[in-house]
Parts: structure tokens; C-alpha cells; sequence
């Protein structure tokens, strides 16, 4: 399947570029596999981070963006990813950073382009279950930034998946949310009278 990756705003890929460029970021970050590579670094494959604030008993949800994620190569492999954020000044270099994500990632990615269809990659956070997933939209003609959860998108988790939710196993959106509003259900409420 073509992936049609967005442009990440010029002005945080300049912000990233920059981090990367400066040997005291790179240094200070808490990111063992990045400090002691040897060659060169590159940053690639901008995805717009999306937050899953909250998913209503309906199953419809609301989404807002977070960030850029870059991933960080040395030598055609992944080893660490770059954030930026919207501060009020514009895009901004957040923090480098490590972990089964950056290659969860990569490995979605891959999985990805075998996939029939054409859609546009972003990431996208649920906070309240700590779940990270390759959100595969449909409406690729947009820039990444704006877009509700189509009932047609795929969301591919990534591991380390939530407890009972596979992670690598491409499923509609219109599947994985009900079981998403399951799991983010409120504890339900004692009766008067009883004891709580």
C-alpha cells in the first residue's frame, strides 16, 4: 500500500535538524543508543502525533494534535525519535527518546506498505490505557493536522499493547473502539445503602 506521508511544518523539522546538529542535545539526551552511535544521523518519516482525549459511549471520539515524531537513523536503522511541540512561539524541539516504540514503530511502518489500500500514517495516544497505535487514515489529500477517526481507518497498536489488545494486528477503527470504551468505562457507581 503507498503510504502518503504529510510534511511535518518546516518549522519543526528545523527544530529537530537542529537538535541533532547540536552535540550538547545530543549529549544530555537520556537516550544511551543515540550518544554512542557512530556515523551519521538522519531524521526521517515525520508523523503527526494525535491525542485520543476522550471516546464517548457512542464510539465517536476527538482527537487533537500533540506533535511531530521523527524517527532518528544511523546507518538504515532506527534508533531513537525526536518530539516537537506547539509552544505560542511555534514549533519547538520537545526531547529525544528511546524504547520498544521507536521500533514498534518502524515495524507498523513496514507492515504498512503490505497492506492494500492508500492511506496517510500519523500516531495516535490514549493517554488513559498508555496505548500508542499507528493510526492509518483514509483521507490522505489533508496535511496531517486535522482528521477525526474515520469508521474505515486502521489502527495498528504498537507494542507494548495494552493487556487483551494485540499489538502489530491492524483493526478498523470501528472494531477497536467499542473495546476502548469498555475498558475506559467509569467504575459503576455503588447503590444508596450499600456499602462502598
Amino acid at each position: 500500500m503507498p503510504l502518503h506521508i504529510p510534511p511535518a511544518p518546516a518549522p519543526a523539522s528545523r527544530a529537530v535538524l537542529t537538535a541533532l546538529g547540536s552535540p550538547t542535545a545530543v549529549r544530555e539526551a537520556r537516550t544511551p543508543s543515540l550518544r554512542d552511535t557512530q556515523g551519521p544521523l538522519t531524521a526521517e518519516l515525520p508523523l503527526p502525533v494525535h491525542v485520543l482525549d476522550r471516546i464517548t459511549p457512542a464510539g465517536t471520539s476527538a482527537t487533537r494534535l500533540a506533535g511531530w515524531r521523527f524517527l532518528i537513523r544511523c546507518h538504515e536503522r532506527a534508533v531513537a525519535a525526536a518530539e516537537t511541540r506547539l509552544t505560542p512561539d511555534g514549533w519547538a524541539f520537545s526531547h529525544f527518546f528511546e524504547g520498544p516504540y521507536v521500533t514498534a514503530t518502524e515495524r507498523a511502518l513496514r507492515q504498512a506498505e503490505t497492506m492494500p489500500g492508500s492511506y496517510q500514517p500519523r500516531l495516535l495516544s490514549v493517554p488513559e490505557l498508555y496505548m500508542l497505535t499507528l493510526w492509518l487514515h483514509g483521507d490522505f489529500s489533508t496535511d496531517g493536522t486535522q482528521g477525526h477517526l474515520a469508521a474505515t481507518d486502521l489502527l495498528v497498536p504498537l507494542a507494548p499493547a495494552p493487556p487483551g489488545i494485540a499489538a502489530h494486528r491492524p483493526h478498523r477503527v470501528a472494531e477497536l473502539l467499542p473495546v476502548l470504551t469498555h475498558r475506559l468505562a467509569p467504575a459503576a457507581t455503588p447503590l444508596l445503602g450499600s456499602p462502598a
